[in-house]
């Protein structure tokens, strides 16, 4: 799906609704209360109506695009530049691109989508797994891993190799800490947990390390490889993630900043899928409402 396609088959309003309608309803439009059966009104605007509850809807109503006064045609093309852009795009340039009144109006559509991106169904990750630590944003400098200075954010990724990846951004990269990511996303029957010589990890995996399913690489002593005890799959994925903060966001607060790492993990665990922008507009359509007041309290 590209820009051209986007234009050629939804070109008005009224075809955004019918793929949002097919996609939220698959087996017939359903009353977002009760969840029984509803009735189309002959309205302008598509409408439904449900007898058992009384209540009149339409198809955007208690999605991520409820009570949103944009063009669907604009939120389409949103969608797509967000899903498409390797590194993100800044709410700035979809203002521009887009030609969006106020930048208040462009940053409040991009985090919607970024909420649509959330994965509420995480299964446990195994095979191969790897998993590290990095800081970003501010201009100090650490001394060690257990010495931050102010001004810096741990995100911790975990990567299957083959599989999933995924970003937290956690309060710092202590045992206890990495323990609880471990233990709520990699199964116990992992066949590898790959980690650098960092000492939180051996305290943290030892219910792993204890099956001698736990492998590292001294970084410490600059090895960075050793045969296929690596990190550097997991690493790659971290650079993306820098690329699109230094280069593309620019500068985004610690209180969005899973937001956007939950951006980069959806897009790059989907960056083979020919359907990404179909997946995201369903992911729209069944996510909650995000206010402003709740975005921004």
């Amino acid at each position: 799906m590209n820009l051209v396609d986007i234009n050629t088959m939804f070109p008005t309003d009224e075809k955004c609704r019918e793929i949002l309608t097919k996609l939220r309803w698959p087996e017939g439009v359903r009353c977002p209360r009760c969840k029984m059966d509803a009735i189309e009104l002959e309205t302008e605007k598509t409408l439904y109506y449900c007898k058992d509850c009384d209540y009149q809807f339409s198809v955007t109503a208690g999605t991520i695009f409820n009570d949103s006064h944009l063009p669907l045609t604009k939120w389409f093309i949103a969608t797509l530049l967000l899903c498409e852009a390797k590194k993100g795009m800044s709410a700035c340039q979809i203002q521009r691109t887009l030609g969006i009144g106020s930048y208040k109006t462009a940053w409040y559509l991009c985090h919607r989508i970024r909420a649509a991106m959330v994965e509420t169904q995480k299964k446990m990750l195994s095979g191969k797994v790897e998993m590290d630590e990095t800081y970003v944003g501010g201009k100090n400098w650490w001394q060690d891993k257990g010495s931050l200075h102010q001004g810096k954010e741990v995100v911790i990724g975990i990567r299957q190799r083959g599989g999933d990846l995924r970003f937290f951004h956690a309060k710092d990269a202590k045992s206890g800490t990495l323990e609880k990511y471990i233990r709520e996303n990699i199964s116990e029957d992992v066949d590898i947990l790959y980690t650098d010589d960092w000492g939180a990890y051996r305290s943290a995996a030892k219910h792993i390390r204890k099956e001698g399913k736990h492998k590292t690489i001294r970084h410490s002593l600059r090895v960075y490889a050793r045969g296929d005890v690596y990190t550097n799959t997991v690493e790659s994925a971290f650079s993306l993630l820098k690329r699109g903060i230094m280069g593309t966001w620019h500068k985004i607060s610690a209180k969005h900043l899973q937001a956007y790492c939950e951006e980069m993990t959806f897009r790059f665990n989907r960056r083979k899928n020919s359907d990404l922008f179909l997946d995201t507009l369903r992911h729209m359509v069944t996510a909650p409402v995000l206010t402003f007041q709740k975005l921004t309290a």
